[in-house]
């Protein structure tokens, strides 16, 4: 009995000095130790995807561990984001957020998760302007032109949209509401169905990201009106933002990009990732990379990321509730 007892206790003690020492090899100032998922609520070949990816090489290497990235696409990022809200708060599931994640607040009914209190913000990285583009068959070469010719014709312009709900959607309607327009929307599953629509002819002007659209303005297949950040982009310093080109002060419509990790991630963790994401942010090499996806760097702290996304859901939630925005 005795030599029984003092067997089980020398077990229960290895096995309890076996798990410290597992725990010991994964603490935050090992992290990471192992394979860190980045997941996506997106599919691939979109720019969350992309920067995505060219984020989870350059960590990869800094860290010597792998970043890879898992996409869950579906229900406009909700699929993803409801995934890392539910993971283990370690580290080792992150998610690149973007804009939608405010939107969705408002837009979708019964969320399985919070985007206030699920997450922990890591940081922002990049952001990317939308644009408003037309076809050249469409007689207007400037945004006065177009709420011109929107007043006089009512809901008989129509544009297209990588789909409802999406950010690019939702930059056209607050430029409605800001405006005093109506335009029909035309919604396409994705950004490439709506460009190649738009191309053809088929409807005549496209709310897109800028990467997506710029290519084709300086082909001279369509004409670019206005660029929804807050001031000009190094991307396209020649075009007008929508606030200037429509005179509308405060017009506003950027889509950002940042880490979020599962509420309760322990400090450390995040510290290290936001510190290394700025180190990179840093690089000429990095920076210049970026223009060349399309984005500019977009650097803020953990609060002030967090700062962005509660007043975006606000501003958001206003939109989608005063253009009646559905889902797709």
């Amino acid at each position: 009995m005795k030599l029984r007892a003092g067997a089980g206790c020398f077990c229960v003690g290895l096995i309890g000095w076996l798990c410290s020492l597992a725990a010991s090899a994964q603490t935050p100032a090992n992290y990471p130790a192992r394979t860190v998922r980045v997941v996506v609520g997106f599919a691939p070949g979109g720019g969350t995807d992309v920067i995505a990816r060219f984020f989870a090489q350059k960590l990869g290497e800094s860290f010597g561990q792998s970043f890879i990235v898992e996409n869950r696409a579906g229900a406009g990022g909700n699929i993803g984001a409801e995934y890392v809200a539910k993971a283990a708060p370690d580290g080792y599931t992150l998610m690149m957020a973007i804009a939608s994640l405010a939107i969705n607040v408002t837009l979708y009914r019964n969320l399985a998760y919070d985007p206030v209190k699920d997450f922990t913000p890591v940081g922002t990285v990049a952001i990317t302007p939308n644009c408003f583009v037309v076809h050249p068959s469409l007689p207007v070469k400037s945004l006065r032109e177009l709420i011109a010719l929107a007043k006089a014709k009512p809901g008989e312009i129509s544009y297209a949209s990588a789909g409802s709900g999406t950010p690019v959607h939702l930059s056209v309607e607050l430029f409605q509401l800001m405006a005093h327009i109506k335009l029909l929307h035309v919604p396409y599953n994705g950004s490439g169905p709506s460009t190649v629509a738009v191309l053809g002819g088929q409807v005549p002007m496209l709310a897109t990201t800028l990467p997506a659209g710029l290519p084709h303005v300086r082909a001279g297949k369509l004409r670019m009106l206005g660029i929804t950040s807050a001031e000009r982009t190094a991307l396209a310093p020649e075009f007008p933002t929508v606030a200037e080109a429509a005179g509308l002060p405060g017009y506003e419509a950027g889509v950002w990009y940042g880490f979020l990790a599962p509420a309760g991630t322990p400090a450390a963790v995040v510290n290290r990732l936001n510190a290394e994401s700025e180190r990179l942010l840093q690089q000429r090499e990095v920076r210049e990379r970026l223009a060349a996806l399309g984005f500019d760097p977009y650097r803020h702290t953990q609060v002030e990321f967090a700062d962005i996304i509660k007043s975006d859901i606000v501003k958001w939630g206003k939109v989608v509730r005063e253009s009646g925005a559905k889902a797709d």
